[in-house]
């Protein structure tokens, strides 16, 4: 049934929000701050009033070029005076462009195109399953994950994390999951059965407080996964794609995964994602058992290679190194600075946090006071996420601007 559309009048424009303060036409998911951005540029984002912030959040770890990078703004440009979608029933010539150079960069050899992290998650978890359904191990479907973890917004994906808090109130929880502690390899093992189908980690966890997986646990999971004939899974939405230092995280580790989720800065702001998985892991993914409409469309590939002509250039991962030391080094000193507030630094590249003894809203609140944006997370903790093209001077005036937020928190407590 039809209803014809209301004028938009002065009042109804306060009423939906266009003059000032959030739309109630937009759905109340997200604690959203009162702020409108206007235009980015590299590091910093631009309100319509003119007031420069600089951005430490890079979109929760998604503008990994930082704000209309030229080559990226390039590519797309192109690519939309040309073909924007066309669907999977046909061949796409920049996706298989964009496959074949994941291919050669990686241990992958074969690609999957979606959109986002949570499809990218959700496509791994299903090629794990369906890996040893072809191989004749039907009853292999349970997938081992870790507490503290996030892998999206779909109902597998958050059965797969476990966590109460984004569970409560959808029904029943998608089965096939077991949870064991981060870092413990002991709990892991014991929970590997006969009907475990993979092991499905963050080499870092993200939205779980910036918790660093060592090298000797990584170690661990692929020799446990090869003694149990089972496939290591690792999301590598929020770590991959440069953000660690190297491309992929797991690189730190001198081991390779069965498969693997990617999205965010593969994209860099651009929705796209992608599961990577070996010949063999990715035998089960036959025509008709998987797919997506937009996944792999020639405007997300288009920017996923300008994205990886930049991150592979020459020097460019040292490059983030540098600066990752840079950004810990000035971290180190805050803690010093706040001994009572800052409780620990931790953090792998240009991935940190801080664990802080206050609400990582009360820093992330006068941390935008400060025109500085950062983002919080579980276990009490503060992310500092900048692009991966930020400047050095740009990390001491963040360094600069965290402390000045720091220290107008610690003075509310006392």
């Amino acid at each position: 049934m039809g209803t014809m559309s209301k004028p938009l009048t002065a009042s109804t424009a306060a009423k939906t929000g266009t003059s000032k303060g959030p739309s109630p036409a937009v759905m109340g998911t997200y604690g959203r701050q009162n702020i409108v951005f206007a235009k980015g540029e590299g590091a910093w984002l631009e309100t319509e009033a003119g007031e420069r912030y600089l951005d430490f959040g890079s979109g929760i770890a998604v503008n990994a070029l930082g704000h209309a990078h030229p080559r990226l703004v390039a590519a797309l440009t192109e690519q939309a005076g040309k073909l924007w979608h066309t669907s999977n029933l046909y061949r796409v010539a920049g996706q298989e462009k964009l496959a074949e150079r994941l291919v050669a960069a990686t241990f992958a050899d074969k690609v999957f195109f979606c959109n986002s992290g949570a499809e990218a998650c959700e496509g791994a978890i299903k090629a794990a399953r369906r890996f040893h359904y072809v191989a004749g191990r039907p009853e292999r479907t349970r997938i081992v994950t870790c507490t503290g973890a996030f892998h999206g917004r779909t109902l597998a994906t958050l059965a797969a994390a476990g966590n109460p808090k984004y569970l409560e109130g959808f029904g029943p929880e998608a089965p096939g999951f077991d949870h064991v502690p981060y870092g413990d390899l002991d709990a892991l093992r014991a929970a590997v059965g006969p009907e475990t189908a993979a092991v499905m980690v963050e080499p870092v966890q993200g939205e779980g407080g910036v918790q660093v997986g060592s090298s000797d646990y990584l170690k661990g999971l692929r020799a446990l996964c090869d003694e149990a004939g089972i496939l290591l899974v690792l999301d590598e939405v929020q770590t991959g794609v440069g953000r660690s230092g190297k491309l992929f995280s797991h690189e730190w580790a001198g081991i390779t995964p069965d498969i693997m989720a990617v999205a965010k800065g593969i994209g860099g702001g651009f929705p796209l994602g992608a599961v990577l998985a070996t010949e063999a892991a990715a035998a089960g993914l036959t025509p008709g058992t998987h797919g997506s409409t937009f996944g792999g469309n020639p405007l997300a590939t288009a920017v996923g290679e300008a994205v990886l002509d930049v991150v592979l250039e020459p020097g460019f991962l040292e490059g983030v190194q540098q600066k990752a030391l840079r950004l810990r080094q000035g971290l180190a000193r805050l803690k010093d600075q706040f001994p009572d507030l800052v409780v620990e630094v931790r953090g792998q590249g240009l991935l940190a946090g801080i664990k802080i003894d206050a609400a990582p809203a009360d820093v992330v609140a006068a941390a935008l006071g400060e025109r500085l944006l950062v983002v919080g997370a579980g276990d009490s903790v503060v992310r500092i996420i900048p692009p991966l093209i930020v400047a050095d001077h740009e990390i001491s005036e963040g360094i600069e601007r965290l402390s000045r937020a720091l220290a107008h928190v610690s003075k509310s407590k006392t």
